[in-house]
């Protein structure tokens, strides 16, 4: 089995190595900036990419929602992972160039690096956003997923940036014992000891008001954790050498990718926040960024002279055939920060549904579990909570954001949140 991996891998190393020549090793005649991290990757490397744009020039993206080139989607031979094979990626980086390219902006998983997928791909940069538990299905603990995360770092060349939120418990120990220019962001340092600091002045739901290094900085995208994507953007966008007057006045109009905190407001007075959160702390920075929200959100009610008291209901389930440790983590977050929660389907895949919803519950109180509700069929599961929503409450569903697909025994069926609450609510 072991010399079958291998053989297999260096199959692929070989390919790889023949695509490149015949194509004429597109990577090197463009500027890469790749992205990791657990959360934040797809908004930072989206955000990086339009600032690019937005400055004139040309250029690539490749991430989990879409691979564009100027905007344009990218034909591309099958559905791909957050970072395509080395053969694919190739094929795309040719395309680029093709297309007049000259910066391209990726994602980087995990998966990616254990796999060799960017293997000897010259980046300019890499940025690295936050660790928190994901993927221990396929990585053996916390550590061994931070170290695939690393080893991206440890690969960049001398030449390069390498740029880590030191706010993030494993911050500081990305940018250890590399060979490319290390250089920090956060919001908790001191302009000693973190050279792309920032400052949360106001956050709500109209967006973010920021200061980056004493520079006023304002943002349509909302919640603290958006702060931390921005100010990502921000400090490489300097590191790369940009107009940063130009970069400043583009991430005021700026807006975030699609199934990232997508909000859309009913006739009826309820905000629907649709996000792709899908991890324990993605979850818990959704609910952070509706409760600094709320206060705007009371609506009125029967001619009443004051606001009623907001809901937060949330809809989300737990992906099946993959990590299982998961699941009781974001039931209890749900649980914890909802009036009420719905768990349903997010992608069953080979699992019984029901089977992923009672993994969900087994460390809730009697307490929590009184605020549950089990609807597995995910469409019954949104109209449960546009029946239950009044004006001025919230409602969460998170798990799919910008998918708009959904997998059930291996079945792959056409399914969007968004537009099944569009449909829902007559629009």
């Amino acid at each position: 089995m072991v010399l079958k991996k291998q053989l297999k891998s260096m199959w692929w190393k070989i390919k790889a190595w023949i695509v490149k020549v015949y194509l004429g090793d597109p990577a090197s005649k463009l500027k890469i900036i790749g992205v990791t991290g657990t959360s934040g990757k797809t908004t930072t490397a989206t955000l990086l990419y339009k600032i690019i744009l937005g400055l004139g020039y040309k250029a690539g993206l490749v991430g989990t929602v879409e691979i564009l080139a100027n905007d344009q989607v990218l034909d591309v031979e099958h559905k791909i992972p957050t970072t395509p094979d080395a053969v694919t990626l190739t094929k795309i980086f040719r395309k680029m160039v093709d297309a007049g390219c000259e910066y391209v902006v990726m994602e980087v998983s995990s998966h990616a690096m254990v796999q060799k997928r960017v293997a000897g791909v010259k980046f300019t940069g890499g940025v690295f956003t936050n660790l928190s538990q994901d993927h221990l299905d396929y990585h053996k603990d916390l550590e061994d997923y931070f170290l695939a995360k690393k080893s991206f770092f440890e690969m960049l060349s001398p030449r390069a940036f390498a740029l880590a939120n030191v706010d993030d418990a494993r911050g500081e120990r990305m940018l250890e014992g590399i060979k490319a220019n290390p250089f920090s962001y956060g919001f908790h340092g001191t302009e000693k000891d973190t050279l792309f600091l920032g400052e949360i002045k106001k956050v709500d739901f109209s967006g973010l008001d920021l200061v980056f290094n004493g520079i006023p900085i304002q943002s349509k995208l909302r919640g603290d954790f958006n702060a931390y994507n921005l100010l990502a953007v921000w400090s490489a966008a300097s590191l790369l050498g940009f107009d940063m007057k130009k970069v400043n006045v583009i991430l005021e109009n700026i807006e975030p990718p699609r199934g990232r905190f997508e909000t859309f407001q009913s006739p009826s007075g309820v905000l629907v926040v649709v996000d792709y959160a899908h991890k324990p702390d993605a979850l818990e920075n959704i609910f952070s960024a509706v409760k600094k929200t709320l206060p705007a959100l009371g609506g009125q009610k029967n001619n009443e002279s004051s606001p009623k008291a907001s809901k937060i209901i949330s809809v989300f389930g737990c992906g099946g055939d993959r990590d299982s440790s998961k699941r009781p983590i974001m039931g209890k977050t749900g649980a914890m920060h909802s009036d009420i929660t719905i768990f349903t389907s997010d992608n069953p895949r080979s699992e019984d549904p029901a089977k992923i919803i009672e993994d969900m519950k087994t460390t809730l109180s009697p307490e929590l579990l009184a605020r549950v509700k089990t609807i597995p069929d995910r469409r019954e599961a949104i109209l449960e909570s546009v029946r239950l929503a009044q004006s001025g409450d919230v409602i969460v569903c998170a798990g799919k954001g910008h998918e708009d697909y959904q997998i059930i025994k291996g079945v792959k069926t056409h399914f969007d949140d968004m537009e099944e609450y569009k449909k829902a609510y007559g629009k």
